[in-house]
């Protein structure tokens, strides 16, 4: 399965903004770029030999560009795939753009996230794929795998006995968005509903990504 393998820091740095790809990591003042888009910090641009040229006003093409970029990197999406996701929102009834988002929230790995068993999308994904996820009590390893409303996504018994899962559960202070809803002591959840846009915190302004596939 083809995946980003780099330092996931850069893309953070690339689109000047955090993507919190690192989980708890970011919220430390180890991240080389701050929460305030004018605050430079440390690092606080561009990766590459000309990275702090890149800091100055670009075109509306750039924003749209980047947009898109910070989109794929959030929800750790290859462009294929996003492509695809794309072309299948604009087929359905409503909005494209929140039609995109709700489907990038529905992705098993993002639930798993919102659920708190992973620290960051990427760790969530890594427990979908070891086969530690159980949706409606069948084992899915598919991180991909779009869930619907009634769907119960569940931890395996093995599960149970990661340290690093158990860690998550303990320390981290993330509410699941209310289109989610928590039992057995939050080692399972259900889809309620399907995602609004308004449920959906992340600062993406999918009408920039509708824009530039629309050219």
């Amino acid at each position: 399965m083809a995946r980003y393998t780099g330092p996931v820091c850069r893309l953070c740095r690339r689109e000047r903004t955090k993507l919190f790809l690192k989980g708890q990591r970011c919220d430390t003042s180890k991240c080389p770029v701050s929460g305030d888009p004018n605050d430079r910090g440390k690092r606080a641009f561009p990766p590459g030999e000309h990275g702090r040229d890149r800091m100055r006003q670009g075109s509306e093409y750039l924003a749209q560009l980047r947009e898109k970029q910070k989109a794929r990197r959030i929800y750790g999406v290859l462009e294929r795939q996003f492509v695809n996701l794309y072309e299948e929102a604009t087929r359905q009834p409503g909005i494209t753009g929140e039609n995109l988002l709700r489907m990038l929230e529905l992705r098993l790995d993002n639930v798993a996230f919102r659920a708190s068993w992973g620290a960051s999308r990427s760790q969530a994904r890594q427990l979908v794929n070891h086969g530690h996820i159980r949706v409606n009590g069948k084992r899915v390893t598919i991180a991909s795998y779009r869930l619907r409303v009634g769907d119960a996504v569940s931890l395996s018994d093995a599960a149970g006995e990661l340290v690093v899962l158990r860690h998550n559960l303990d320390t981290l202070d993330r509410q699941p968005p209310s289109w989610l809803e928590w039992h057995e002591n939050r080692r399972s959840v259900t889809v309620l509903r399907v995602p609004e846009r308004a449920d959906m915190d992340e600062s993406i302004r999918e009408q920039l990504i509708v824009e530039l596939y629309s050219k």
